[in-house]
């Protein structure tokens, strides 16, 4: 076998990889695709405000900020087109996060200033 018709196969096998993700992808109702985004937003966002096991070197508040910001601003948006029965629980865990937040910080926002609350309004 020489060297072009082994990258020819790769990228054959790339680009059948790609069609089938992108198959896969669109069998995904919308609903499914939003609440996986805002759970893994959720997932780092936990972790970074101090909930994981190892919370001495994984805790960063301020990219703890920026996941809450963005998952308050995902809630908000797309609550209306996922039902409440899905947007609940995502509700209910930015909340648990933007305590978790308010708890970690050595200097607390003001009410209405944290995390996601230009979104969902104070949590305190």
């Amino acid at each position: 076998m020489t060297g072009a018709s082994n990258s020819e196969n790769v990228n054959t096998h790339a680009a059948a990889d790609v069609a089938n993700a992108t198959r896969d992808i669109a069998e995904v109702p919308a609903v499914e695709v939003i609440t996986t985004a805002a759970v893994h937003l959720l997932s780092a966002a936990a972790i970074k405000v101090g909930l994981a096991d190892n919370p001495e070197e994984e805790t960063d508040l301020d990219e703890a900020r920026k996941l809450i910001n963005a998952l308050a601003g995902l809630i908000t948006a797309a609550a209306p087109e996922i039902s409440d029965v899905h947007a609940r629980g995502l509700r209910d865990g930015l909340r648990s996060v933007q305590l978790a937040f308010r708890e970690a910080s050595t200097f607390p926002d003001a009410p209405g200033a944290g995390p996601g609350e230009k979104w969902t309004g104070s949590v305190i």
